[in-house]
């Protein structure tokens, strides 16, 4: 589901995985079936798209998101974690893994 102004303060309850990409950015493509297989084994974490464009800078200001891809793991509206580039999808798992269970705990 696409994040937006219009809508991620109604969505971002509980915990949530937001994959932030652009259009043109070789990495996001790469990224975008890696973080889409890991998340389709999870039901404890919502996921949400932000796709970068001049239309969503500010938006993307409220998550100080400076670089795509990135991944943030939201505690309902707060960023809880945040992970800047491409990581393969082992890498990927286990910090998503670690970060949602340290959520969980809290």
């Amino acid at each position: 589901m696409w994040l937006n102004e219009k809508n991620y303060k109604e969505l971002l309850k509980g915990i949530s995985v937001i994959e932030v990409s652009g259009e043109s950015c070789a990495n996001c493509i790469s990224l975008m079936p890696v973080l889409n297989s890991i998340m389709s084994n999870r039901s404890d974490a919502k996921m949400y798209h932000i796709e970068a464009s001049e239309d969503t800078v500010e938006f993307m200001e409220k998550f100080e998101i400076t670089t795509v891809p990135t991944i943030l793991i939201m505690n309902d509206d707060k960023v809880y974690a945040r992970c800047r580039g491409y990581q393969p999808e082992e890498i990927l798992e286990l910090w998503l893994d670690a970060k949602i269970e340290e959520i969980k705990n809290i």
